[in-house]
């Protein structure tokens, strides 16, 4: 298989099962129910929220990116920046461009609703993340600790 078997395109009202197996593969500690009542907020909010698939000749999903516009992006310059809020290529599917694909999508349908910046996050100790956003060009602006007392 090479990435030109690989479909990348928006997201589909067939593709609502598949997308919510990926959301709970990158985000296993949500309950499906989280899970779905989110999805049902971004579909609902299409004007500020995104979704791009990866499809697999079969019609099966190997990936997805859920992008939003931020009215403030910590270290960005301007207003209403978009964001990377999710971004997950099954393992054996990635390095292979995917991942790439679906943030070019992802930074053209921001660049059309009027961003100049484009922003995401990762977890400090995430190094396969933070690596795969230098490669596309995302520096690093600040890191930040999370602190916590019981009161």
């Amino acid at each position: 298989m090479t990435t030109n078997d690989v479909k990348v395109r928006d997201l589909a009202e067939r593709d609502l099962s598949e997308w919510l197996r990926l959301r709970t593969l990158l985000w296993d500690e949500s309950s499906e129910d989280d899970h779905k009542s989110e999805m049902v907020d971004i579909i609902e909010h299409s004007d500020t929220q995104y979704v791009a698939v990866a499809e697999l000749e079969n019609g099966r999903l190997c990936g997805f990116l859920e992008a939003s516009i931020r009215s403030h992006v910590e270290d960005c310059d301007t207003d209403n920046v978009g964001y990377l809020e999710g971004w997950f290529v099954e393992e054996p599917y990635r390095r292979d461009g995917i991942g790439t694909r679906l943030v070019r999508m992802a930074e053209g349908w921001a660049r059309r609703r009027g961003c100049s910046e484009m922003a995401s996050d990762a977890e400090v100790d995430n190094s396969v993340s933070l690596l795969a956003h230098t490669k596309l060009g995302y520096g690093e602006t600040s890191r930040l600790v999370h602190l916590k007392k019981e009161l």
